[in-house]
């Protein structure tokens, strides 16, 4: 396949498909709150395997025990800016209202976090093109209850479905940048490469052991929380055999 349209179709993949997620809560509430349920703790399972048995392992590969040192920074940075400066993800509608004041920093918060996605696949399709896919099927599952909350916590802010949706498919195009300015820039720069594959994989880890897993059977009794847990495991099991 053309490695142009490839650049097109992962991220597309990644971050477009994923606004699935917040049509749905626009098309039937509950509709969005079954999807949620279960697509959180598969995007974990699949999130945790991604970064602990692809992309930290790869990167390591390349520059060594200094991987570590970034994917632990990328870690904390991304706790940081989930709880301190901008919340990147918003899984759950907020019980209260927000201003419009807030609405620029969520915007801002998702641009970015879209832009590190395209980062990531490039990154990851560049080391190897089938990685290349695996890292868009992560990015595009976690992006799907992250849009349910982004959706949810906007049209509760006063904004309307037509603004709410255009806002999120806008921010969802930082993806496509992140990823060409990745192939055009530092494809043919390994040590670079394996960098933004450790800087992924600390964010990866983080989404998927500190942001998604604590929320897997939450609100679930106990038949529901194994339903979950096996969702995990399912996300896991699947990248065992990429």
């Amino acid at each position: 396949m053309d490695t142009f349209l490839v650049l097109f179709l992962l991220p597309f993949i990644g971050s477009i498909a994923g606004l699935i997620g917040g049509a749905a809560i626009l098309i039937s509430k509950n509709l969005s709150n079954v999807l949620s349920r279960y697509s959180l703790p598969f995007a974990s399972g699949i999130l945790l395997a991604v970064s602990l048995l692809h992309l930290i392992p790869e990167s390591s590969h390349e520059i060594g025990d200094t991987a570590f040192l970034i994917v632990l920074t990328a870690f904390i940075v991304s706790f940081l800016l989930e709880h301190y400066l901008v919340s990147m993800h918003h899984h759950k509608e907020k019980e209260h209202t927000l201003s419009h004041a807030t609405v620029p920093l969520i915007v801002i918060g998702d641009t970015i976090h879209n832009f590190i996605d395209g980062v990531a696949i490039t990154a990851a399709y560049v080391t190897e093109p089938t990685f290349g896919f695996v890292v868009a099927l992560a990015t595009f599952l976690h992006e799907t209850p992250h849009e349910i909350g982004d959706f949810g916590v906007l049209l509760s802010s006063g904004l309307t479905k037509a603004k709410t949706f255009k806002l999120n498919f806008y921010s969802s195009l930082a993806t496509f940048p992140g990823a060409f300015i990745t192939y055009y820039f530092f494809k043919e720069d390994t040590e670079t490469i394996a960098v933004l594959l450790a800087i992924s994989g600390g964010i990866f880890l983080f989404l998927g052991a500190s942001d998604f897993l604590p929320e897997v059977g939450e609100d679930s009794q106990a038949e529901g929380k194994w339903k979950e847990i096996a969702f995990v495991l399912l996300g896991i099991v699947l990248m065992l055999g990429c």
